[in-house]
């Protein structure tokens, strides 16, 4: 959500951060519905004032034995006026609110200009993609084969982008979140979440998904929404509130099923485990202090980083452009870790900064040591990291020529101690 004040007296700065964004300039309409608000506002209290005026000088009539009729057929219709202001000024308020809910966070300055993911920009590349003595085969050929990626089964039960893992693969899906999870809460200072997976409508605004992205979530018949990622609940855990000072950043992290529709995926990524309705994440959420938020936005990238570091994946970093950026973010890195698979890096983790954009539309305050004011909170949020990708990058980057899987070391603790996953003896 945007400042309207801010709108009025930087309308040209609104309209220019819209076109960075690939939006036609708005600004103009805006201000022109939010004076309509604010006359029909004035006029209501005008209108109310005249109303109060009237009533007293009807007793003091009434007290001198004057004749109050006009007085009293004047706030009859004043009363009636008054009605009627009341509500078309409650109608444009709602209909201004709903208009600028639709419009994307302004880009932060140093964002990249662009269209599309053409134009994002490479920070950084860490490790080198292993040269295989044979060709690498994808995630699903490697599971399939070993019996413990199944994915007719799954479409028998749900339909496509679905997949059933058994054995050892889905120990390790398990043994990948453990291991971000403890990453997360023992070394880089995060407060373990278990939020709800269904969340009401509101929630589901506050990080912005909603009205825009309704075609992109599950919806239940009781009108609740499958969370996307657990950035939803979890963000909105500080929703209507105002937060000392002190207590800055928060710094949450969740491990949740997820569930897309995936509405505007069609014939992309039909094959495997890349694009699902139903995969599982590890998500990283930070509620900031504006002053600190770029800081606190460079921290969770390489929070992020270092799950693959650890599990020796080569992945790149990059910033995405103007283009390229979800609705909330004002700055965007994302992580894409090398697939060999597909002879391509492909996306493992967006860290985003959302400034205040968010905390807008929650309500989420603080208040500043010794004033009596509040601010908005700055949101952040990244996958810390996409446990299934994770997987799929795991399989792909650590196969052998006859099919197993090494698992790797920063892993086996969680499996036991097992080196390898290795293909089913055929009986």
């Amino acid at each position: 959500m945007h400042d309207l004040k801010w709108i009025r007296d930087n309308p040209d700065q609104f309209d220019a951060a819209l076109k960075r964004r690939g939006a036609p300039p708005a600004a103009a309409d805006i201000i022109a519905r939010d004076a309509e608000r604010r006359r029909l506002q004035t006029e209501f209290q005008a209108v109310q004032s005249r109303r109060n005026e009237a009533s007293k000088l009807i007793g003091q009539a009434k007290a001198k034995g004057q004749d109050a009729s006009a007085l009293m057929a004047e706030v009859a219709q004043l009363k009636e006026r008054t009605s009627v202001l009341e509500a078309e000024e409650r109608t444009a308020g709602e209909a201004l609110d709903a208009y600028l809910a639709t419009f994307p966070n302004m880009p932060a300055a140093d964002v990249p200009e662009g269209p599309d993911s053409a134009h994002n920009i490479e920070v950084r590349r860490i490790g080198e993609p292993r040269k295989f003595s044979f060709k690498p085969k994808q995630h699903f050929e490697l599971g399939e084969a070993l019996g413990l990626m199944d994915f007719e089964r799954a479409a028998k039960l749900s339909g496509a982008r679905f997949v059933v893992l058994s054995g050892a693969i889905a120990r390790l899906e398990r043994a990948l979140a453990s291991f971000m999870l403890d990453l997360h809460t023992r070394a880089n200072d995060y407060t373990e979440i278990a939020p709800p997976f269904l969340v009401r409508s509101e929630t589901a605004f506050g990080t912005g998904n909603l009205p825009k992205f309704a075609d992109d979530l599950f919806r239940t018949t009781t009108d609740y929404w499958l969370i996307p990622t657990a950035e939803m609940p979890v963000t909105n855990l500080v929703a209507d509130e105002i937060l000392d000072e002190d207590v800055l950043p928060l710094r949450y992290t969740a491990f949740t099923p997820c569930f897309r529709a995936e509405a505007g995926a069609a014939g992309r990524d039909t094959r495997g485990m890349i694009r699902q309705h139903q995969f599982s994440k590890v998500e990283l959420v930070s509620i900031a202090h504006p002053d600190q938020s770029n800081e606190e936005h460079e921290r969770m990238t390489a929070c992020a980083e270092d799950v693959l570091k650890r599990l020796e994946l080569p992945f790149r970093t990059v910033v995405l452009c103007t283009g390229d950026m979800g609705f909330s973010a004002r700055k965007t890195y994302d992580i894409e870790v090398w697939l060999p698979g597909q002879d391509a890096y492909r996306e493992i983790s967006s860290c985003s900064n959302c400034g205040d954009f968010q905390a807008r539309r929650m309500k989420a305050r603080f208040r500043r040591k010794g004033e009596k004011g509040t601010q908005f909170v700055h949101t952040l949020n990244g996958s810390g990291l996409a446990v299934g990708r994770t997987l799929i990058a795991v399989v792909e980057n650590y196969q052998n020529e006859d099919g197993s899987i090494t698992v790797p070391g920063a892993l086996r603790p969680f499996m036991d101690g097992l080196e390898r996953i290795a293909p089913r003896a055929r009986g």
